[in-house]
């Protein structure tokens, strides 16, 4: 296990987290059209939403449902800034790098990866 799944698996215990799964249409998304395709979206919905260093809405910008992404996020801790800095150590109140864009992607997929490992075939 590494520091990220380590991290994950922290955030994960907490009663709020613990709550989101990928159910029906999320689900169905990831089943459709596979984690590559559902990579590109997190890249592109972080680059968008999170990315920036003060973003529109923050802390109400990631939706509950809708895309699978947005489950993750919310499991993952990586639906704002706030929760960024407070669960992951990324500084608010500055744009995010490059390397700090992958790492929200990778937990994201590796959430929504786990979901698949946790029953049902993988993405």
């Amino acid at each position: 296990m590494d520091e990220l799944d380590a991290r994950l698996h922290r955030i994960g215990r907490q009663r709020f987290r613990a709550r989101f799964r990928l159910y029906g249409r999320d689900r169905a998304v990831v089943d459709l059209r596979g984690i590559v395709t559902v990579r590109r979206h997190a890249q592109d919905l972080i680059q968008r939403r999170l990315a920036p260093a003060e973003p529109r809405n923050d802390g109400r910008q990631t939706p509950y449902r809708g895309h699978p992404v947005f489950v993750a996020q919310h499991a993952t801790a990586t639906c704002c800034r706030t929760c960024l800095a407070r669960w992951h150590g990324i500084p608010a109140g500055r744009a995010l790098d490059e390397a700090e864009k992958d790492y929200v992607v990778e937990a994201i997929c590796r959430w929504i990866a786990g979901q698949y490992s946790s029953g049902g075939p993988p993405p």
